[in-house]
C-alpha cells in the first residue's frame, strides 16, 4: 500500500473509481475537476495504490481559512481497511503544516454509513448551510440537477 500525491498518468483509474463509488454527478465533468485541481495545489490531490491498482482518494484543498476535503473514495472491495482513515489523517497533517485550523467536507445527507465513519474520526455535523452557485457549466444546462445540489 503506497499512499502519494496524484500522478496525470492515474487519471482513468481515479476517475473510474468515482464513478463505481458514485460520487461523479451528470453537471460535473470529473476530467475538468481533475485539471483544475492540477492547476491549484496539485500536492494535496491524494491517492492510495495497492498492487499498482488506485483503491482510494482524496482531493484536498485550502484556501488560507479552512481546509476542504472533496472526492474521498475508496473501492468498494478495499472499504474497511483503513484507507479512508489514512487518507483522512495525511490531509489533516498536510493542512496542519500549512497552517490551517480547521477542515471541512460535505458528505450527501442520506450516506449513513460515511457519516458514521467521519463521526468515527472526530468530525461532526455543523449547523451550518453549504449553499453554491456554478460559475462555469461543465455540462450542457439541461443536465438533470436534483433541487439540493
Amino acid at each position: 500500500m503506497t499512499l502519494r500525491p496524484f500522478h496525470p498518468a492515474d487519471e482513468s483509474a481515479v476517475i473510474d473509481l468515482w464513478v463505481a463509488a458514485g460520487l461523479v454527478r451528470p453537471w460535473n465533468d470529473p476530467r475538468l475537476d481533475v485539471a483544475r485541481k492540477l492547476s491549484t495545489q496539485p500536492e494535496l490531490f491524494l491517492v492510495i495504490e495497492d498492487e499498482d491498482v488506485i483503491v482510494a482518494t482524496a482531493m484536498v484543498g485550502y484556501d488560507g481559512h479552512r481546509g476542504w476535503v472533496y472526492y474521498l473514495a475508496v473501492a468498494e472491495q478495499h472499504r474497511g481497511r483503513g484507507f479512508a482513515r489514512q487518507l483522512m489523517a495525511e490531509a489533516e497533517r498536510l493542512l496542519i503544516e500549512r497552517g490551517c485550523p480547521k477542515i471541512m467536507l460535505m458528505v450527501r445527507a442520506d450516506n449513513a454509513a460515511v457519516i458514521g465513519m467521519y463521526e468515527g474520526l472526530g468530525y461532526a455535523t455543523e449547523s451550518t448551510v453549504v449553499m453554491g452557485k456554478r460559475l462555469i457549466a461543465d455540462a450542457a444546462p439541461d443536465a438533470p440537477r436534483p433541487a439540493a445540489e
